[in-house]
């Protein structure tokens, strides 16, 4: 007997012989510990046992059974293959995606596993409680909302509830959740950053006691570990609380997969592979399972709202906020004016520190969003302009004041700041460009008896950092809150009363067909964390480009505006949601060889897509960790048959690397970018 093992490594399968011993114990989804190559042992996963011996390849055997129940289910492989397949990504990588670290690894406990489940079932009476608190009564507009989901999925499996901010749709999700629940069904609750889950866990936790599993990269592998194998025993988690990694934990019989804040860019995965969207992930895990999908947000990505307006999802809308609050009040402030009258104060307006006054007297609370952590972008030398930039990766080095260095962004690696400039020996540098820690110095300043805390990458690395910032904004341990996108993910403190905007300008020039779309989106969310219970909220909202439309539609909260302009561009110029976009990216150490390789590569994919294909070119940052980078584009109709795409696209990538000095050469793809 024969075994397809997949392993944690970027290929499909490894085929091994069953020795006659194990037989009876090696079974299809366990664990089994194996050799790769002649010195490394991993565990792997059987995919399937068959009797077909390989040809002119000497097959080894397995040295070890982990487990003596499956660990992956016959519906997780398909949903593994698929996300394989749609991703073009190998089996190997979506394994490690899949599985905590701890179960991946070749073992000095591992096969105490089986104990640790039985354990596990043993104990589970504690998940078998009913929920510690009464649910609270839907006002009538959730009440309606939460009628006419019910009724949309009598005829569509996909829903989206599109209600604007404060609308009160955590409550109606709570509700949904416990319908199913008494219906004996699993939930999957989906959001899109670690920090919300701390908000929402407390509160899911009150009404859904032991019966709610929370899972995401912030706990530790055992904490995972353990989330994973309860899924697999008697008495699983009737409700699952977490980010994208959450549609690979084993669900028994899911009935409902809620995606919050849907439209948002951190469910898609960038690196490693594979680079799935956790959104697109998640409605197929439902199909897959026969439950149904609802997708929440105030501000919904182009292409959900596209199928709801088609009439392929199911549409509520929830118009009003809990309790008649009122939206917030936004105030666009000219910064390109004020900096030509020299009244900017720094990163601030005279009308933000007056509203932050303001708001601090009345002992209210502030946040102010900087899509930008560090101190400043990058430092200059005064003299002759040299700018140090990272050793491994073509981007300048931001600049870190607390801990006095120089940082990469992309690769990570830290430097000490120069005591010279090495281009002319001048000691004088200047920092360009502004960073939420330099908000955070400046924002002292001007107003040193506010207690201020900041939250982004720097910050909140841990779980416990998250939870002690938020935790403490939210008891109004500290006045005003300085962070980047993080605070704008569907955050809900009370006494907010200002939200300031520091530079919505940083956004609108990225250079991406998407990059109107998401302007709109954070600025339309970070406006709405102001003003909560009965009171109107301010929004100042900083910029160079105040008669730019985009800002006319977030004042005006003119979302459909917003989808008509933009669905006119992306049909001109063949984007989401008419095309379907695929990213070939190729990476080598030696720029120019990569360059030969990229057109060869571009000219392979032209014989199958013609000129739907783009480039080959540089992407804005060329160089990561060594490897310099090529980018082609590929633009597919929605018609086009995903098989023949992905079958054409592996074509050409075993031809070029086929190519005797393409043996260093990395080629990997990204479908639907973000």
């Amino acid at each position: 007997m024969f075994a397809d093992v997949i392993l944690p490594v970027p290929f499909e399968t490894f085929t091994y012989a069953v020795p006659r011993e194990m037989q009876e114990q090696v079974v299809e989804g366990s664990r089994v510990l194996v050799q790769l190559g002649k010195t490394k042992t991993y565990a792997g996963v059987v995919l399937r046992l068959h009797t077909q011996q390989p040809e002119g390849v000497q097959i080894k055997p397995i040295i070890q059974v982990l487990d003596a129940q499956p660990i992956v289910t016959q519906s997780q492989f398909r949903f593994w293959q698929w996300i394989a397949s749609y991703y073009l990504s190998p089996l190997g990588d979506v394994y490690k995606a899949a599985f905590p670290g701890i179960l991946k690894k070749a073992p000095t406990g591992s096969t105490k596993l089986n104990s640790r489940k039985k354990n596990q079932a043993e104990q589970a009476q504690t998940l078998t409680g009913d929920r510690r608190e009464p649910l609270s009564q839907l006002n009538e507009t959730q009440q309606k909302a939460y009628d006419a989901i019910w009724q949309t999925w009598q005829e569509k499996d996909i829903t989206l509830l599109h209600g604007v901010t404060s609308s009160g749709k955590t409550e109606i999700y709570i509700h949904l959740i416990e319908q199913h629940i008494r219906q004996g069904k699993q939930v999957l609750y989906l959001l899109p950053e670690i920090a919300l889950t701390t908000q929402i866990t407390e509160r899911l936790r009150r009404a859904f006691g032991n019966r709610l599993g929370v899972y995401h990269s912030k706990f530790t592998d055992k904490e995972r570990a353990e989330v994973y194998q309860q899924q697999l025993t008697d008495h699983p988690y009737d409700l699952i609380l977490g980010v994208r990694s959450s549609v690979f934990l084993p669900f028994q019989r899911l009935g409902l997969v809620i995606v919050d804040e849907e439209h948002e860019t951190s469910y898609k995965q960038q690196d490693p592979a594979p680079r799935y969207h956790a959104r697109s992930a998640a409605i197929m895990l439902a199909q897959q399972s026969r439950a149904k999908t609802l997708l929440g947000t105030a501000t919904p990505s182009i292409e959900t709202y596209h199928l709801a307006q088609q009439g392929r999802y199911g549409y509520v809308p929830l118009t009003q906020r809990f309790a008649n609050m009122q939206l917030p009040q936004i105030e666009v402030i000219d910064i390109k004016r004020l900096r030509f009258q020299k009244r900017m104060k720094g990163a601030f307006s005279p009308r933000l520190l007056e509203a932050i006054d303001q708001a601090l007297q009345q002992q209210e609370q502030v946040i102010l969003f900087q899509n930008r952590r560090g101190f400043s972008s990058f430092v200059q030398c005064k003299q002759c302009g040299w700018v140090p930039r990272c050793q491994h990766c073509d981007v300048s080095l931001t600049y870190h004041k607390k801990m006095n260095n120089l940082s990469c962004h992309y690769c990570g690696k830290v430097y000490p700041l120069p005591p010279h400039c090495p281009e002319c020996g001048n000691k004088d540098f200047g920092s360009i460009g502004t960073g939420t820690e330099k908000i955070e110095e400046q924002i002292q300043k001007h107003f040193p008896q506010a207690r201020v805390s900041r939250m982004d990458l720097d910050t909140a690395k841990t779980r416990a950092a998250y939870e002690k910032i938020i935790d403490g904004f939210a008891h109004f341990e500290s006045d005003i809150l300085i962070g980047t996108q993080m605070v704008s993910k569907g955050l809900d403190f009370d006494n907010v009363s200002v939200v300031g905007i520091l530079d919505a300008d940083t956004m609108l020039n990225i250079p991406d067909f998407r990059s109107y779309e998401r302007s709109f989106q954070t600025l339309a969310q970070v406006a709405g964390r102001a003003g909560r219970k009965n009171r109107v909220g301010k929004v100042i909202l900083q910029t160079r480009s105040a008669d730019a439309p985009i800002i006319h539609h977030v004042v005006s909260n003119d979302y459909p505006a917003m989808y008509q302009e933009q669905m006119q561009e992306r049909q001109l110029f063949h984007y989401p949601p008419f095309h379907r976009i695929i990213y070939v990216y190729l990476r080598h150490r030696d720029n120019q060889l990569l360059q030969h390789l990229a057109d060869q590569m571009a000219n392979t994919l032209r014989q199958s897509f013609g000129d739907r294909v783009l480039g080959p070119d540089r992407p804005p940052v060329s160089r990561v960790q060594s490897m310099h980078i090529r980018k082609i584009i590929i633009k597919i109709e929605n018609s086009a048959s995903p098989a023949a795409v992905r079958a054409a696209l592996i074509q050409a990538q075993k031809h070029i690397l086929s190519i005797p000095v393409a043996a260093n050469l990395n080629v990997y793809y990204d479908v639907d970018p973000q």
